[in-house]
């Protein structure tokens, strides 16, 4: 079914920063990338590779080195010569782990065993994340728009501190969250006039169009409204966005996802779940009424589901989606010929990163396809039959089982078989293994590479790596004994 393209309005693509931070070089690639793919912006997601400075020095990765102020800098220097405009992204309320995390910082969780939540009472709190947003700011020359988050504020109104303001009568969790972020976005107004101050909307879903009315974020805030779902219902979607509206918030945005949004701990990105969803947002965009004024829409790429959560799929593989959602967007839908134009312009056969081959087609069309290659052929092989199931086949269940090991009453010519094809499956691991290590450490910090792989082989490598020594071990008593 073809639809209307997505109205005027910019096109975003989200880099989350808080997991396998591109090197700067390979940022720079994307970018190119990304502008001949139809995006006129980024939402940069700092997070722990933003360099702060004084007291907050802390919240700086230290797996890796955080990025530089001259790559940060560089970072703005290269997107805006390819016409890409720079909107950072500061968490302010939740999703505050890699602040929260620290424990000179534990006092100003909401909860103390909730990472990711500020507190929003007192003082310190505030001039936290005031200070973030300064320093990330002013190393932003220029800049127009800036995102403070304020999404999945988790068990908020949950602390001691908050129990005792909820108890006064007809106050509510609501006031609590608008209370902080009108604080909050009153405060970035105030120091820069100029800016555009965008946040998530999740937390405004549930009010009413009067409390919205009279929240104090009128004319303060531009609601980022997102969606990940291949199934986003338009109707509802359109409803909550005719809401905002009606109620003031004027200027909106949209959300969409072209990857980390599948599961926790996806490798491998499904581009037509992707294309789906933003089919949908296409739809949305075509119902919605004509006093709806949508500024945009952010394609996120999430790289972790929060800072403490492992790592989802890499850029590399995500790549086909996110030209595939980009021309979804520009075209209003993905028939054959566009899928066509996606895939010849990326130099592949299908828009399916696990359908991608090993060619001698130059990286240049596809910066990362030599990794997102070696990761497809890992993954597959990782999660074959034979490898990820090996401890239940028949002849280990049948002649290694745990009562044998224990015993050592084993049959020397199956174990000597299991073994060898342990082993020949462990080889084979290893070097696809070492081969998209030696990539992924071209593209990313050392770091990542190794989160990447006890994430992902360790946990199928050991098993294997086991029952070899454990043949071994058992091996030297020959005699077959009867269990």
């Amino acid at each position: 079914m073809q639809t209307a393209p997505w109205p005027k309005g910019k096109k975003l693509v989200h880099l989350d920063l808080k997991g396998a931070p591109p090197r700067i070089d390979y940022i720079h690639r994307l970018f190119e990338l990304f502008a001949q793919l139809g995006a006129d912006g980024l939402l940069v997601e700092y997070e722990d590779m933003f360099p702060y400075s004084g007291d907050l020095s802390l919240l700086q990765a230290t797996a890796h080195p955080a990025y530089s102020r001259e790559e940060v800098l560089s970072i703005q220097d290269v997107a805006r010569s390819k016409g890409l405009e720079v909107i950072p992204l500061v968490q302010t309320f939740g999703h505050m782990e890699f602040v929260l995390k620290h424990r000179s910082l534990w006092g100003l969780r909401e909860l103390s065993q909730c990472l990711g939540t500020l507190s929003p009472h007192g003082e310190e709190g505030p001039r936290l994340v005031l200070e973030m947003l300064r320093q990330v700011v002013e190393l932003h020359p220029g800049l127009n728009t800036l995102h403070i988050g304020a999404d999945e504020v988790y068990m908020l109104g949950e602390g001691e501190e908050s129990k005792r303001w909820l108890s006064v009568p007809g106050r509510t969790v609501e006031q609590l969250f608008l209370s902080h972020m009108t604080r909050v976005a009153g405060a970035v107004k105030e120091a820069w006039p100029h800016l555009n101050i965008v946040m998530w909307d999740d937390m405004l879903r549930g009010m009413s169009r009067d409390t919205l009315k009279a929240s104090g974020l009128v004319g303060l805030i531009q609601p980022m409204l997102w969606d990940y779902n291949p199934g986003l219902n338009v109707e509802e979607t359109v409803s909550l966005l005719e809401k905002y509206s009606a109620a003031g918030l004027t200027d909106l945005w949209a959300a969409s996802a072209f990857k980390g949004s599948t599961s926790v701990h996806t490798s491998v990105t499904n581009t037509q779940r992707h294309v789906d969803n933003h089919l949908q947002w296409v739809r949305v965009a075509a119902a919605v009424s004509p006093g709806v004024r949508l500024l945009g829409i952010a394609l996120t790429g999430w790289q972790r589901y929060d800072h403490m959560s492992v790592l989802c799929e890499l850029m590399p593989v995500a790549l086909p989606s996110l030209a595939s959602c980009l021309q979804t967007l520009i075209q209003g839908h993905f028939g054959p010929e566009v899928q066509a134009a996606v895939a010849g312009r990326l130099g592949i056969s299908s828009v399916e990163v696990e359908a991608l081959e090993r060619t001698s087609v130059e990286d240049s069309l596809f910066p990362g396809r030599r990794l997102a290659v070696l990761i497809v052929e890992l993954t597959q092989l990782l999660n074959s039959e034979e490898v990820r199931h090996f401890e239940s086949n028949m002849f280990v269940r049948g002649w290694f089982s745990p009562y044998h090991r224990q015993r050592r009453a084993v049959n020397p010519l199956i174990c000597m078989q299991i073994q060898s094809q342990a082993t020949t499956l462990l080889t084979m691991l290893e070097e696809r293994a070492g081969a998209a290590r030696e990539e992924m450490e071209r593209l990313y910090p050392d770091s990542t590479a190794q989160e990447w792989m006890e994430q992902h082989v360790s946990p199928v490598a050991t098993p294997l790596r086991r029952i070899t020594e454990e043949i071994s071990a058992c091996l030297p008593e020959m005699a077959p004994q009867q269990p």
